[in-house]
């Protein structure tokens, strides 16, 4: 008889950091990328643009916009992010506060 593999679930970028033995601090970054990632993919969508718009829009290359927009962004800085949502009209903000 086959063991039966239990698949692990990961609600939240601090559960999904700790499942896969990184520490906080990588924790948080994950979830601010994706938020990052998630705003630039609703913003292209509800506007319409094609990738080629938006990356000049940007100042960069299709291939990074492509990327995003496939929440493929291993090569892709936090700051082109910015940059991208900034191109787009959208303003970013930072908050702080305490963990929990």
């Amino acid at each position: 008889m086959k063991k039966r593999v239990r698949p692990i679930v990961a609600r939240t970028a601090a559960d999904l950091a700790e499942v896969l033995g990184l520490d906080r601090a990588e924790g948080v970054e994950i979830a601010v990328r994706s938020a990052l990632n998630a705003k630039i993919i609703e913003v292209v969508r509800r506007r319409g643009l094609t990738h080629a718009e938006v990356a000049k829009l940007a100042a960069t290359s299709r291939t990074r916009v492509t990327a995003i927009m496939n929440e493929c962004t291993i090569n892709v800085s936090t700051d082109l992010m910015i940059r991208i949502l900034a191109a787009l009209g959208v303003a970013t903000r930072v908050t702080f506060g305490r963990a929990a």
